[in-house]
């Protein structure tokens, strides 16, 4: 008769295990002796090196006990379902583990190849980490909901950045994120979005009009954000609907 310590130093588990796999009732209890502590036999000793090498062999504990009443049939049918069940989770491990090193690339775990290209292209040419940042949750939304859209919209900005007037009124509008705004320089950053805008797309009445569907997601992943930027958008809104008709009269 052995205590429950050497049952298991002999099957090299923990006592807490041993406990463990009596709540589980996988292993029975033995009965107690006159002092009260419990007394195993050799017979508790192979049934618990029997559940220690099933579990390390990746066999579930709500398994263990099915496969202990097994037939040698039904235990390798058994065994053959846990192997499958092993094999699904070894790929799905795999796949996690692949976009944990992907961790390390940063933005490229989140966005395909040319958009993580792309907000590295922001950061070379001077745009705050902040910036970056906001646009490349914006681009998560586009890559999840819209991806066909993707690649039209990213040589918009690109053929953008290209321009050295509209790369510096993006590099201005980026630094106003923290102005008061109050700051009369706001309006002179609305006027140049304005004249920009209209130069590419001239006077399209749609170009600044309230976002529907998922540009109203788009849009309300910003707003709010900066009081500064939100003034800017106020000011070209209002400023465009001024213009518009002495620019473009019916």
């Amino acid at each position: 008769m052995i205590t429950i310590g050497q049952l298991a130093a002999y099957a090299g588990v923990t006592v807490r295990t041993v406990r463990h796999y009596h709540q589980r009732g996988l292993l029975d209890e033995p009965e107690r002796d006159a002092s009260g502590y419990r007394r195993y036999t050799a017979q508790h000793a192979i049934d618990l090196i029997k559940i220690k090498t099933l579990t390390h062999a990746g066999v579930p504990l709500a398994r263990v006990k099915e496969l202990q009443a097994a037939g040698p049939a039904q235990f390798a049918r058994a065994i053959d379902e846990v192997d499958r069940d092993l094999e699904e989770r070894i790929a799905d491990l795999t796949d996690a583990r692949q976009r944990i090193r992907g961790l390390t690339g940063g933005d490229r775990l989140f966005v395909p190849g040319q958009v993580a290209d792309y907000l590295d292209h922001l950061s070379a040419i001077g745009m705050s980490d902040r910036y970056v940042q906001i646009e490349r949750d914006l681009w998560i939304l586009v890559w999840a909901v819209e991806p066909a859209g993707v690649d039209a919209r990213l040589q918009e900005r690109l053929d953008g950045l290209a321009d050295p007037e509209t790369r510096r009124l993006g590099l201005d509008f980026d630094r106003a994120f923290t102005a008061d705004p109050n700051d009369p320089a706001l309006e002179d950053i609305a006027a140049r979005m304005i004249a920009v805008t209209t130069r590419y797309n001239g006077w399209d009445d749609t170009v600044f009009a309230p976002a529907r569907g998922f540009h109203t997601l788009l849009q309300s992943a910003i707003a709010g954000t900066s009081p500064a930027w939100d003034e800017i958008w106020r000011i070209v809104r209002e400023q465009y609907l001024r213009r518009r008709p002495a620019a473009d009269p019916p």
